[in-house]
């Protein structure tokens, strides 16, 4: 029997004590998976019996309508006990998320000290680097010793998210260096921090964008990052733990971008429909819109259909091959621009790179579709799959370097390519598409 049954057990049976004690060893992702099965008064009942430690890791992992209805469920006592254990960065996202009542409810029940440090947090934009970091940090002096450090380290350490770093900074608060823990508690007590810290210090400032910061956090494979002020003085510091939440909220939005849908990190279950539909139906409207395109093309090409009517079978052939090899180029510029791994500078190396692709994957491409179209039905003349096959390569030759171009294009000009490359391949691909199509026809067949 699971930890969960055993749980569900001993609450329908009134064993407080049994499962106060199946509570204590409960993992993180236990507690998540057993909250989402229990109806709000279960819920509340096993919150109150969990310890403060377990308290303080759920509520900060759970989505915001769920932080609302707890926090309006518990006492003001409750909430001071509660608030107090909970890291700065972690408060000042539930603060911004609930609403004004229990916004207000909660900053009554702040601590002098939290209220400070939760208010330094909010006047900076959630999305930037400063609103992601702790301001609870170790800073020490160059000229004091190992020994003077270790002292100073063990007074503190109650009070500190992450210890593995520890930054050198002046007496203006200007970052001068770092050295991590490990080094000072293997260095000899007479040693000055000054002689030991490394001076090349990797930070961001305030206003860094989150993206950014998560790329430099993997890129150097840090634990935590400072963050300093224009003039170079430490705020505080950036965990990985906060930065894998940003990762994943990324990772999200873009999937909806890509999608033609409206960014958003929401919990699908917990969305109204109204909100769906907002997210989903303006990319709907413009890609109907612009896809009004494709009519006009067919509409100016009707004569050349109509002398060839093999050429209507094979026209979602033509775009969806051509929209599918510019997706695949867009999709690896676009991994490739977020990684930080190219930019509008590789534009010649891009192009040269996808035109060769391109020439190989149509080649291959339309030889497989001659012999598709010639020996199986519609078993059309080897010169009409000629026809389709040249025209499938001159397709995918052009999608693959649209494909591969628009997102650096589109980054260039400041813009997200994830949010613009996906109607706009779809409308380009299949317009020139179809005018490739139509023209290698006419030149083919003399038609």
């Amino acid at each position: 029997m699971s930890n969960i049954d055993n749980i569900r057990e001993h609450l329908d049976l009134m064993h407080r004590d049994l499962l106060r004690e199946e509570l204590n060893h409960l993992s993180l992702s236990e507690m998540l998976d057993l909250w989402q099965e229990m109806g709000e008064d279960e819920a509340m009942e096993i919150f109150l019996l969990l310890q403060l430690d377990q308290k303080v890791e759920l509520i900060t992992h759970l989505s915001e309508a769920e932080q609302e209805w707890l926090l309006k469920s518990l006492s003001l006592e409750k909430i001071r006990e509660l608030l107090d254990e909970i890291e700065p960065d972690d408060l000042a996202d539930i603060i911004q998320a609930v609403s004004h009542d229990v916004r207000s409810s909660v900053w009554k029940s702040l601590s002098e000290e939290a209220r400070r440090e939760t208010q330094f947090l909010l006047k900076f934009d959630s999305d930037d680097a400063a609103g992601l970091m702790t301001p609870r940090y170790i800073a020490l002096r160059s000229n004091i010793t190992v020994e003077q450090a270790i002292h100073f380290i063990r007074q503190g350490v109650d009070d500190i998210e992450t210890i593995y770093y520890v930054y050198v900074v002046d007496q203006l608060q200007r970052i001068q260096g770092v050295i991590s823990l490990r080094e000072i508690l293997f260095s000899n007590n007479s040693e000055v921090i000054g002689s030991k810290m490394s001076t090349n210090v990797i930070s961001v400032q305030e206003d860094t964008d989150q993206e950014e910061v998560a790329r430099i956090l993997e890129d150097y494979d840090f634990i935590a990052l400072p963050v300093t002020d224009r003039y170079n003085r430490l705020l505080g510091i950036i965990t990985f733990d906060d930065v894998i939440d940003v990762i994943r909220e990324e990772q999200t939005e873009d999937i909806y971008k890509m999608g033609a849908m409206d960014g958003s990190s929401d919990i699908y279950l917990e969305t109204g429909i109204f909100r769906l539909l907002k997210k989903r139906i303006p990319w709907l409207i413009l890609l109907l819109l612009t896809g009004t395109i494709t009519t006009n093309v067919l509409a100016l090409t009707d004569d050349i259909l109509s002398a060839a009517a093999f050429l209507v079978l094979f026209i979602p052939v033509i775009t969806q091959t051509g929209g599918n090899s510019g997706t695949q180029s867009s999709t690896l510029m676009i991994r490739g621009i977020a990684m930080g791994h190219v930019d509008f500078a590789d534009i010649g190396k891009v192009v040269l790179k996808e035109f060769l692709v391109g020439v190989f994957m149509g080649v291959i491409l339309g030889g497989v579709i001659i012999l598709r179209s010639v020996y199986l039905p519609p078993g059309i003349a080897w010169y009409e799959g000629l026809v389709i096959g040249l025209s499938l390569i001159f397709v995918v030759l052009f999608s693959t370097i649209i494909g591969a171009v628009a997102p650096l294009l589109i980054h260039k000009l400041g813009w997200d390519p994830t949010v613009i490359a996906a109607p706009l391949m779809s409308t380009v691909i299949d317009v020139t598409g179809l005018s490739i199509y139509t023209f290698t026809a006419k030149m083919l067949l003399g038609l």
